[in-house]
């Protein structure tokens, strides 16, 4: 079962809820994480893996031989998204802008351009003691996360249960990391902020037609809304994570909540018979 743990805004303990459930299911299954909020991973901090591969990823882009070129345009003609531009015959090449189509060599007349490699970050893989651990790393500087997602993804093991660690929002990167789980699990928080996101969240999950649920997190320390409107949407709740002091103390020191709270291990025990009980349903 791969279970995308995901959030319609950052901050909302989605981090926090997967490895949490990675260590507790590796208790009985064959568990793997995979860290895709590539442009800010921080599992790690809390499942401390040993990391034992270290891959560069990289995007396709244009080298363009100069001496064959014509200037003929038909390369930038087809680039939607300017990543390559001929000025006076002069051809141009931006890779930070290029996604790789392959389009420009594809079109070319003369042959004059091939395929480059543009390194944009790595993906790292290793073990947390009963935990399989991958994470993707965007470079400093980078805006295309996608390509580091997919090469995490890539090296997903075979495991009983799989937890996707999304990034944050509703853009192209969550789509990404979300498509091909069978279970998506929105973590939110009781306020208006994290209402309105967790509705962007909903639109974005129903969208891609896979099943979902809802984790309230920090549950009592705001309104009422966000139950109402899992209600008033049929949309189950999976567990109410109540706010503890003693969990924030454990996650001021990169230390497990479950490991510091009983009553969050119960969330979480819950929360996995929720899961069960559906990969069971369908």
């Amino acid at each position: 079962m791969i279970v995308a743990v995901a959030s319609g805004k950052g901050g909302t303990g989605k981090t926090t809820v997967a490895t949490n459930l990675a260590v507790t299911a590796s208790r009985d299954y064959s568990v793997a994480y995979l860290d895709c909020d590539v442009e800010e991973p921080n599992g790690a901090i809390f499942l401390k893996p040993d990391i034992t591969r270290d891959v560069p990823v990289g995007t396709p882009i244009p080298i363009v031989d100069q001496e064959k070129c014509t200037g003929c345009g038909k390369c930038a003609a087809i680039c939607q998204f300017s990543a390559i531009v001929v000025l006076k015959k002069q051809v141009l090449t931006f890779p930070e802008l290029c996604h790789g189509c392959a389009g420009c060599w594809l079109v070319c007349p003369e042959g004059a351009i091939s395929e480059g490699q543009h390194a944009i970050g790595r993906m790292q893989s290793g073990r947390a003691g009963a935990v399989a651990f991958s994470q993707g790393v965007l470079d400093i500087g980078q805006a295309m996360s996608p390509p580091v997602i997919r090469a995490v993804k890539s090296a997903m093991p075979p495991a009983d249960m799989v937890f996707v660690d999304c990034p944050p929002g509703t853009s192209c990167p969550v789509i990404e990391a979300i498509q091909h789980s069978d279970y998506v699990l929105l973590v939110t928080e009781p306020t208006p902020f994290g209402l309105h996101d967790l509705k962007l969240a909903v639109e974005t999950v129903r969208k891609l037609a896979i099943p979902f649920g809802v984790v309230i997190n920090r549950a009592g320390s705001g309104d009422s809304n966000t139950q109402q409107f899992c209600r008033d949407e049929d949309i189950p709740i999976l567990a109410e994570i109540a706010d503890e002091r003693q969990v924030a103390e454990a996650y001021s020191r990169g230390l497990l909540a479950c490991q510091a709270s009983s009553a969050y291990q119960a969330s979480i025990t819950a929360i996995l018979k929720a899961l069960r009980r559906e990969e069971k349903a369908t």
